[in-house]
């Protein structure tokens, strides 16, 4: 069945309609890109077509490029790649340049206007085709967006967006589009030209007609074919063009640390590209972008942002049980994770019953969730409608007899696992016996939660992370009696609320919180050996990490910190190995420096809770060393002391995939996106270079960076992770 299909009216308009064969979204594949410029080709030669409507039959127009497809292009293509994947940009290109042309002749004459009609959502791709387009136009769809998101998945628009872009509003201008990757509503993509008409979906077809059989030969020439053109904003040898990219560079690396090759490729596209003609600087787009195509950092973040993040939404390890969808949801506890949840899932739907202890608790918790809304109220992305549904669904109460139909139940109450004990009993006397029970929890181990249980194989460990309606993970834990049905409750619920799950097995800490409190320590450590604070937070930055540990720790706060120290010291005896940690922790605690929450920590605030730089006390409690480490020595110790208990977490079984491994670090802590999560950095630098390194930091620095014996052995044969544990090769095993 084909991607695309057109149809040529009695009006003299040949619309072209795009429909991928049982996708929900457009995406383009190599053969629909073939198929569009056949069919544009044909409409162009058929003397009874006047024009073109390029436009979707679903209720948006495009979610982007297929990039398995890049990915298949690049392995098909053997040791040598970059040749085929610039043949097949270059083809992309030619046939959006004959949209753009529409059969003018070399005076700008006789061609035919071509208008895309864009019912909803466009992206990457989609808006790629549109902007070749000599007119777009987009429904009053309050749901759509548009833009350029390529950015995001460690790639830049490479058909023909970025160089359309730039040359039609400037490099400035383009910034917030191309380097942000920000997707906007249709006023404000209108404002930014990325549409040129907004109109009631009802009307969409027919308005996008009527400009194409009223269109001049002057509505369709577009600004870089007409002689004389000068890119907005000045050229790069131009005195303000000059300007604008020193800036812009500036911008870029201030943003980016250096670490994100799309981003310099994209900058370099558009300068160069400024400097020659439009034919020409589509050939330096494309070359640039092959180039990041080839960066393993960009490979890396396509496979775990793009690839594995859409194959766990999609229930890549989900049981094979029957349909496990969630029409009723119960939360115990209404505080701010509970409330969290309940916003989240109204909001997708569901039925929701929030209980706490107290009426008037449970009502605060329900007007988390009015707060929420109200706010999107204000920036018109929810209506006075939207909102009284969401509300509607919610049900504060004190009485659990309210539970009853229930299908799932989440318990996010305080992180005691006696409170936790006695809610559960409570909610089992009064939800249907096939009903599933999870438990919000960050710390505590599932199979013991689960002893609370009358039922311990529909029992499971559901870790949301703060604040629950802006965070994209969501950490589904096995306990040893947990059975597969809970399991596929557990993940048909994340995939309804739309976040990315990931499925671990029971233990301290599950995986996240087990991975960055190695990260936070680390960085507490140096403070303790006299590292310049300064040096540990800009070395994390330089990383790509949003926050350096130091900070991580404000924000999180530090009796926090002191508490699950205490906690961990209890279980582990003898074994336990962060007391210098411990002592830097304990001290700051004791002297009411609890984060930012006290607006006292490592960091001083100002009176509105500002942060205002490392807290000067610091330095009396903890002396700098006149000698300092250099700054790959802090990165590698913030790095290693991450990636080795993702390696160790694998090791142990914690972990089941290595997909979920790199995916959850990047969504759940920020890990350096650049590197596609820890397995993928690992097999980056190479396992012999990790293995070289970490023998180097395990003599300076104490045994927790000795390699793991996994670690040892892929170094040893070879091996890469990917290689060994990535789902070709488990396909193959």
């Amino acid at each position: 069945m084909a991607d695309f299909t057109m149809e040529k009216g009695a009006d003299g308009v040949a619309v072209i309609t795009w429909n991928l064969p049982d996708k929900s979204m457009n995406v383009l594949r190599q053969q629909g890109g073939e198929e569009l410029g056949a069919l544009v080709d044909d409409a162009l030669a058929d003397d009874a077509v006047k024009g073109i409507v390029i436009t979707s039959a679903k209720d948006s127009f495009a979610g982007g490029a297929d990039l398995n497809m890049l990915a298949r292009i690049r392995d098909d293509a053997g040791d040598d790649p970059a040749p085929a994947l610039f043949d097949f940009l270059m083809n992309i290109h030619h046939m959006l340049r004959r949209i753009e042309r529409a059969g003018m002749d070399d005076k700008n004459k006789g061609g035919k206007p071509v208008a895309c009609a864009l019912p909803g959502t466009s992206a990457g791709i989609g808006t790629e085709i549109a902007l070749a387009c000599h007119r777009r136009f987009i429904a009053d769809n309050p749901k759509a967006k548009v833009g350029l998101p390529e950015i995001l998945v460690g790639l830049f628009p490479g058909s023909g967006g970025t160089t359309r872009y730039s040359r039609m509003v400037g490099a400035m201008a383009a910034a917030p589009v191309l380097l942000e990757g920000k997707m906007l509503d249709p006023k404000a993509a209108k404002s930014a030209q990325l549409v040129d008409e907004i109109v009631p979906a009802d009307e969409l077809l027919a308005r996008a007609k009527e400009w194409v059989l009223n269109a001049t030969d002057a509505d369709i020439v577009k600004p870089w074919d007409q002689k004389g053109w000068k890119m907005p904003g000045g050229a790069p040898y131009h005195p303000a063009g000059f300007m604008t990219f020193v800036g812009a560079s500036a911008m870029i690396n201030g943003k980016t640390k250096g670490v994100y090759p799309a981003a310099k490729a994209l900058l370099s596209a558009v300068y160069e590209g400024a400097l020659v003609p439009f034919d020409t600087a589509l050939k330096i787009e494309a070359r640039w972008f092959v180039s990041v195509l080839m960066d393993p950092s960009s490979s890396a973040m396509i496979r775990s942002l793009f690839i594995n993040k859409e194959a766990l939404e999609k229930g890549a390890n989900r049981p094979a049980v029957e349909d496990q969808k969630v029409k009723r949801v119960g939360i115990l506890g209404a505080g701010m994770m509970g409330a969290g949840i309940a916003y989240v899932s109204a909001n997708a739907g569901i039925e929701v019953v929030l209980i706490d202890a107290a009426q008037d608790a449970a009502d605060r918790g329900k007007a988390h969730s009015e707060g929420i809304l109200d706010k999107g109220m204000k920036r018109g992305k929810v209506t006075a409608e939207k909102k009284e549904q969401v509300l509607g669904r919610i049900t504060a109460t004190t009485d659990y007899a309210a539970l009853d139909g229930c299908d799932l139940v989440v318990e996010a109450v305080f992180e005691d696992p006696k409170v936790k004990a006695e809610v559960t009993a409570k909610a089992e006397a009064a939800i249907p016996s096939t009903a599933i029970f999870a438990t919000n929890t960050s710390t505590l181990p599932i199979t013991s939660l689960a002893k609370a249980s009358s039922r311990p194989d529909q029992f499971i460990g559901i870790h949301f992370f703060s604040p629950v309606d802006k965070m994209a993970l969501v950490e589904i834990i096995k306990g040893k009696e947990t059975g597969d049905v809970a399991v596929a409750k557990a993940l048909d619920f994340v995939r309804q609320i739309r976040k990315t799950p990931i499925v671990v097995n029971d233990a301290r800490f599950f995986y996240a919180n087990r991975c960055i409190i190695p990260y936070i320590n680390e960085g507490v450590r140096m403070v303790a050996e006299g590292v310049e604070p300064a040096l540990i937070e800009n070395a994390a930055k330089l990383l790509g990490f949003p926050l350096g540990p130091l900070q991580l720790v404000d924000e999180t706060s530090i009796d926090l910190g002191v508490k699950i120290a205490k906690a961990t010291k209890a279980a582990m005896g003898d074994a336990y190995p962060d007391d210098a940690v411990d002592a830097v922790l304990f001290r700051l605690a004791d002297e009411g420096r609890l984060g930012r929450k006290s607006a006292a920590g490592f960091y001083a605030y100002d009176d509105k809770g500002k942060r205002e730089g490392m807290w000067p006390g610091l330095g009396d409690l903890y002396p700098v060393a006149a000698d300092q480490p250099d700054l790959a020595e802090v990165q590698h110790r913030l790095m290693f002391a991450q990636v080795l208990e993702a390696v160790r977490a694998l090791e142990e079984g914690v972990l089941t995939d290595i997909r979920e491994g790199d995916v959850g670090a990047i969504l759940g802590w920020g890990f350096a996106p650049w590197s596609g999560g820890p397995f993928s950095w690992l097999d980056i630098v190479g396992a012999p270079w990790a293995v070289e390194r970490c023998e180097t930091l395990a003599a300076a620095h104490g045994a927790r960076f000795a390699p793991p014996a996994l670690l040892r052995e892929l170094a040893e044969a070879g091996d890469s992770f990917y290689g060994r544990f990535g789902p070709e090769a488990r396909a193959a095993a």
